[in-house]
């Protein structure tokens, strides 16, 4: 089981919207991520800078480079594209981080 850990932001004033978003996943979306391998998936909101902090594990993390590929997760992220940085496709713009410590 791999770990993966992310930052993305969040643009001010949208942390309502991105919680209501996300408590209404669309059910093909979640669909995806878990035939992806995605388990124990966590986006945390720091809200003095609105940084999401990402968590999740899957078995073969090279199995995330496949989810830009699906129709769904496009337009997920054409959905998002209005409350958070994003990078010319439509992907939330993201910047992976590092683990430096692990206490199982």
């Amino acid at each position: 089981m791999q770990r993966v850990a992310f930052k993305m932001k969040l643009f001010k004033g949208c942390e309502a919207e991105y919680k209501r978003r996300h408590d209404a996943l669309w059910p093909e979306l979640q669909s995806l991520l878990k035939q992806a391998g995605i388990k124990d998936y966590s986006i945390f909101l720091d809200e003095e800078t609105n940084d999401l902090f990402g968590y999740l594990t899957i078995d073969d993390a090279t199995e995330l480079n496949e989810l830009p590929k699906q129709p769904v997760m496009q337009k997920w992220w054409a959905y998002m594209k209005d409350i958070m940085e994003t990078n010319e496709d439509n992907s939330p713009l993201n910047t992976s981080l590092k683990e430096v410590f692990y206490l199982p």
